[in-house]
């Protein structure tokens, strides 16, 4: 897992902690040129996602509770919560428990065209003040055959990962079609996450990674 430099004297960002193991979302924050230090939640996210709310609602609400974990234990900053969810008509799919699950989630994604959404929040831990949104993001994965299914678990790469695949792991083998955020599918949605960084007076103090092939 990485952290970044936590000197922040050279800048007038305020310190920015991330509330996730995550190494996805840590690399994609690197990459756009952001400085951050890594606080994991003290919070299991649940297995069965509450009923009655929306799959939006469900990210938003998990993304607030990681954020507020680590704002607990923090006395200054702004702290980065995010929960990514997939889902297809009213079916959620969050981490997959164990291969056997990331199978019969593959199998059901297989051929359609979902939703991958991320709750994020922003909570500042001095003041208490909190800012919460979400990005939605439509992506069609073509038929797979129970040999790639397998193929592609052998990897481990569905480990930890909402809907049990990681886009940039398939990348266009099993993908078609993306419309709307790419790095959202990866882990965290930097359109929107830059438009509220800049709320928070934080900014980039390194060079902005190209944007890729899918956006």
């Amino acid at each position: 897992m990485m952290a970044e430099n936590q000197d922040n004297s050279t800048h007038d960002s305020p310190r920015l902690i991330l509330a996730s193991q995550s190494p996805r979302r840590a690399s994609l924050l690197t990459e756009y040129g952001y400085e951050f230090e890594v606080v994991p939640p003290l919070l299991h996210e649940p297995r069965q996602k509450a009923g009655g709310l929306s799959p939006a609602q469900i990210a938003e609400a998990i993304s607030y509770f990681k954020a507020r974990s680590v704002a607990e234990r923090i006395r200054r900053g702004i702290i980065l919560g995010a929960d990514t969810i997939v889902s297809l008509g009213h079916e959620l799919f969050g981490k997959p428990a164990d291969r056997a699950h990331a199978r019969r989630t593959l199998q059901t994604l297989a051929g359609t065209t979902h939703q991958v959404i991320t709750g994020v929040t922003l909570f500042d831990a001095g003041a208490g003040f909190r800012m919460i949104n979400h990005a939605q993001t439509s992506v069609t994965m073509r038929p797979l055959t129970p040999k790639e299914i397998d193929a592609y678990l052998d990897t481990g790469a569905w480990e930890g990962k909402a809907g049990a695949y990681g886009i940039q792991d398939l990348g266009d083998a099993f993908v078609t079609r993306v419309e709307g955020s790419f790095t959202n599918v990866v882990g965290l949605p930097m359109e929107l996450i830059g438009q509220l960084f800049c709320r928070f007076d934080l900014h980039p103090t390194g060079a902005r990674a190209p944007r890729p092939p899918w956006s």
